[in-house]
């Protein structure tokens, strides 16, 4: 298994400065939110880039439907390009339904199922855009017309930046979009139930509903035909970093059931107290047994 920080702040030149201390104690990656009225995280990803050399960057999240393809093509491109080859791209709709509205202030929200339709066509253009060759392409609500200049240089890794994507189960419609790509981030909504949001999520999905989920994925990518190609298991969660043996018999049953990346962080802790808990947590090392 690998292990991520995830920082819950906001300030960027804490982040870059985080990301130094992550790699250095032994964490693989190194991840920042996505807000609406933020600070970029793409260009906070850029600075980390030059100043680490091994540790994974990424966003966790970003709600795809609201960014350009060819713009977020070219953020993700650059940190690629900048990190040699060690940026993710974790793609969702974005919040939980229950607290959308706090999130569209500029916007109007045109609704979930154009969201996902957005989703969808941006996660055919990315791979496209990345390859930095002349294409075209004509979607519902995005196009690309044939161009033979100005192209960009393509992406270190290829054929793409790793995709990791919000798969919702049982949702079969939610999984097969992410059993195309590199990566599963779990939901979990019970039929008859809502989308689980954050906590909830924590009470009911359980490793065994976690490896249930994730062997349809592999079948279903089986059926792909991508079986042989690497395939991630990305799971959320938290622990102290204090009892090095409490926290890896938290991440242990995750592992057993075939989870690969395990991302740590608290959402919970105030904003005053962001930094003094991520230095700490960071320099305490990954939960790992």
């Amino acid at each position: 298994m690998r292990y991520g920080f995830i920082f819950p702040g906001t300030d960027p030149e804490l982040a870059v400065e985080l990301a130094e201390l992550a790699e250095q104690h032994g964490w693989h990656g190194f991840f920042v939110w996505e807000g609406i009225w933020a600070p970029d995280p793409w260009s906070i990803l850029a600075a980390a880039a030059v100043r680490t050399s091994t540790i994974r960057l990424g966003t966790m999240l970003t709600p795809v439907p609201r960014r350009r393809p060819w713009e977020l093509a070219g953020q993700t491109m650059t940190v690629d390009r900048l990190s040699k080859g060690r940026v993710v791209l974790s793609a969702g709709l974005g919040v939980p339904e229950e607290v959308e509205e706090r999130f569209w202030i500029f916007e109007h929200d045109p609704g979930r199922r154009v969201r996902a339709e957005q989703l969808d066509e941006t996660l055919e253009l990315l791979p496209k855009l990345w390859r930095g060759e002349p294409f075209s392409y004509e979607g519902r609500h995005f196009t690309a017309r044939r161009t033979e200049e100005m192209l960009p240089p393509p992406t270190v890794q290829q054929p793409g930046v790793p995709i990791w994507a919000v798969g919702l189960w049982p949702s079969q419609k939610s999984m097969r979009r992410v059993a195309h790509l590199d990566g599963w981030l779990p939901n979990y909504a019970p039929p008859g139930e809502g989308v689980a949001g954050p906590d909830t999520q924590q009470q009911v999905f359980t490793p065994e509903i976690g490896r249930e989920a994730y062997e349809w994925l592999l079948a279903e990518r089986e059926r792909l035909g991508l079986g042989d190609r690497p395939f991630d298991w990305v799971q959320e969660g938290t622990t102290g970093g204090i009892d090095a043996a409490a926290d890896a018999e938290i991440v242990r049953p995750w592992a057993e059931v075939g989870a690969s990346w395990w991302l740590d962080t608290d959402w919970s802790v105030p904003a005053e107290q962001i930094e003094q808990y991520a230095r700490a947590r960071i320099a305490a090392g990954p939960p790992a047994g």
